[in-house]
């Protein structure tokens, strides 16, 4: 509720400060002005209070002017965009996609309405979309080529061990309480009445299409149960092969005819028709409608039943969990692993409890070591519903960090320490190769990097 309260301060704070820079850009008969140039591009002054606006919403803070951090940090941007081009980075459009619907649902949901977001950007809602693919789009492109910049560091556990010796103790991290969760298990069975219930609506949806009676993108928009592709009438941007399902792709593909809808394609997330955008090289751009077949109350207590006699079999020691996981577990990241749950976010086995997903942490938050879980369901990214039982393989207290038992987290630290300090050389040097200017009036910013040059406007 603080965080809510002090990000609706913020915006309502950013909001009165563009305001009045609205009124002062009025008295002065100015419109607009070139803050920087950074290579052949330049950074005005309204884009600077655009992205004032969105570091807000976003909730990001400033340390100092916000004309100068926000400013500068554009124009850092751009030299990593610039060397990008340079360099042929690629991004993979359809996740920044996915990214921009979520952030237009985040502002939607900060600023209460569409039409309040419309007035408080001056902007149509397909405007402020375009806005932020724009930047996202940038902002994943800046990442990745830092990524490149940084490459591959690696550590030996001397230096990890001779970098926690040096830090000072209160930069010595607080390790929240973390677990390893081992888990199975089982989807309910899905009839085969309503598989062919979901395919019959897809062929009707092709049908009306072919027949002329309506578009694909309109269909999309009433009946697709992607969400984020829905609202752009099913359209999924210029995507790479390896960026979708499999099955997907092998469709997508292969598509030679705009006018034409595919055959039904299932992929783990329900079943699927695609019709063709555009090809452009080794990318194509399609729309496509998702139908989900549901499974029937009855099937989900019978697969939560089946793991009701799993774990008591698992509590009486006629199967080890372990074994069990590798007879019985649909999870196919976990199930080859005895069922322990890999967390992306540390690249180890542990979690703390905030980063479980819910439903998981919810089950494991009080069980004990050792013991096994009651069935649960749970609901995955992928919108479907699995049943499931748990089991907490480890927990660690509270603690301050030590080399013993944080050495993950202390070479990641490490890591990211070096990184910056990469990355900072690398901004660096760029300064000097790139033509880079600002306007004299910034002369008295507190720059991250000093070494900029000014010019009269």
């Amino acid at each position: 509720m603080n965080i809510k309260m002090n990000l609706i301060k913020g915006l309502f704070g950013v909001l009165f400060m563009v305001l009045s820079l609205q009124g002062l850009v009025a008295q002065d008969n100015v419109i607009d002005r070139v803050e920087w140039v950074v290579g052949d591009k330049f950074i005005l002054r309204s884009d600077i209070e655009e992205a004032i606006r969105n570091w807000v919403i976003s909730g990001r803070t400033f340390d100092g002017d916000p004309y100068c951090v926000v400013g500068e940090d554009l124009a850092v941007q751009q030299l990593f965009l610039h060397q990008a081009a340079i360099d042929s980075i690629e991004v993979d459009e359809n996740g920044v996609m996915r990214q921009v619907e979520a952030q237009m649902e985040y502002v939607l949901q900060q600023i209460g309405s569409k039409e309040k977001m419309e007035e408080y950007f001056n902007m149509n809602s397909a405007d402020i979309r375009e806005m932020y693919r724009e930047q996202l789009y940038n902002m994943e492109m800046a990442e990745r080529m830092k990524m490149k910049i940084v490459g591959d560091i690696k550590v030996s556990p001397m230096l990890v061990r001779r970098y926690f010796e040096t830090l000072p103790k209160d930069s010595v991290p607080f390790i929240q309480q973390q677990v390893e969760v081992q888990i199975i298990t089982m989807q309910p069975q899905i009839d085969q009445e309503e598989i062919e219930r979901v395919k019959g609506e897809l062929r009707e949806y092709t049908e009306r299409i072919m027949n002329g009676e309506t578009s694909f993108s309109t269909m999309a928009l009433m009946y697709s149960e992607d969400p984020g592709s829905a609202r752009r009438g099913g359209e999924l941007g210029f995507t790479g092969r390896g960026q979708w399902q499999p099955e997907f792709s092998a469709v997508a593909f292969n598509l030679t005819d705009p006018g034409k809808v595919s055959k039904i394609v299932e992929t783990e997330y329900g079943f699927h028709i695609i019709q063709l955008i555009e090809k452009r090289g080794d990318k194509v751009n399609v729309r496509h409608i998702l139908r989900k077949p549901t499974h029937s109350t009855e099937n989900l207590k019978a697969a939560l039943m089946r793991l009701d006699s799993l774990a008591t079999g698992i509590k009486e020691g006629e199967i080890a969990f372990d074994d069990a996981v590798g007879l019985y577990s649909d999870d196919k990241d976990t199930r080859n692993n005895f069922g322990i749950m890999y967390n992306k976010q540390s690249s180890s086995s542990h979690f703390a409890m905030d980063e479980l997903p819910v439903d998981v942490a919810r089950v494991i938050d009080t069980l004990p070591v050792g013991e096994v879980s009651q069935p649960f369901t749970w609901l995955l990214d992928n919108g479907k519903t699995v049943c499931a039982i748990a089991k907490v393989r480890s927990r660690t207290d509270a603690h301050q960090a030590n080399f013993s038992d944080d050495y993950d987290v202390l070479r990641q630290m490490y890591q990211a320490k070096l990184s910056e300090e990469r990355i900072k050389e690398w901004v660096k040097k760029k300064q000097r190769d790139t033509y880079v200017r600002i306007n004299k009036e910034n002369r008295d910013c507190k720059f991250l990097y000093p070494d900029w040059n000014f010019f009269e406007e």
